[in-house]
């Protein structure tokens, strides 16, 4: 439910910002610009994050991860689309989740149960996008997942919120209940992926 969900919101989104994509091809800008930048802005959002602005924060990452969307809609508006940018579009979200992540542990590094739950939601995150990768590369199918990048961000940035409007305890939940579904969703993916092997 959580996967038909995400699409949704990932299909409106792109076709709201089609016109934007349009007029950023219009002007000779590349979709692996934009990629670029989008992550760019996702580090200086964490940056934010690290200094304990999180409303702030929220804002830029949240603007900046809109790219994610706008670059592939933009590759398949010019009719254009490469293997190099996937595979930059992918890297590109590991340095911009990593980056979240860091910033928050710098943000907590004096809390030590809530830096280990950014500990967690850190080294999980990465798993579960590796798993998918590593078995899609098999020639397995890995669609599946409780947790997957957009309930990370959501679930940090409603978090974030919670905190950055005076409740203190909202991030740190956040984070527990993210670490928790990341992990289950490491599991979900391996035994997905054992029952096709």
């Amino acid at each position: 439910m959580a996967k038909i969900f995400s699409v949704s919101i990932k299909a409106a989104t792109a076709k709201l910002l089609d016109p934007i994509g349009r007029a950023l091809l219009r002007v000779g800008v590349s979709p692996n610009a934009v990629t670029v930048a989008g992550t760019i802005g996702v580090l200086a959002g964490s940056y934010v994050a690290a200094r304990g602005h999180l409303v702030w924060a929220v804002v830029v990452v949240t603007l900046s991860a809109l790219t994610d969307v706008m670059d592939g809609s933009m590759a398949r508006l010019r009719g254009t689309s490469s293997r190099f940018g996937a595979v930059l579009d992918s890297t590109m979200d590991r340095v911009a989740d990593g980056a979240v992540f860091v910033g928050l542990a710098y943000l907590y590094r004096d809390e030590v149960p809530t830096f280990l739950a950014v500990m967690v939601c850190l080294v999980a995150g990465q798993v579960v996008s590796y798993v998918k990768a590593r078995a899609e590369g098999l020639g397995m199918s890995c669609n599946v997942g409780l947790v997957e990048r957009a309930e990370r961000l959501i679930l940090v940035g409603v978090g974030a919120l919670m905190t950055g409007f005076g409740l203190a305890w909202g991030l740190p939940a956040a984070l527990w209940v993210l670490a928790a579904g990341s992990i289950f969703t490491v599991f979900q993916r391996m035994w997905h992926v054992s029952r096709q092997a």
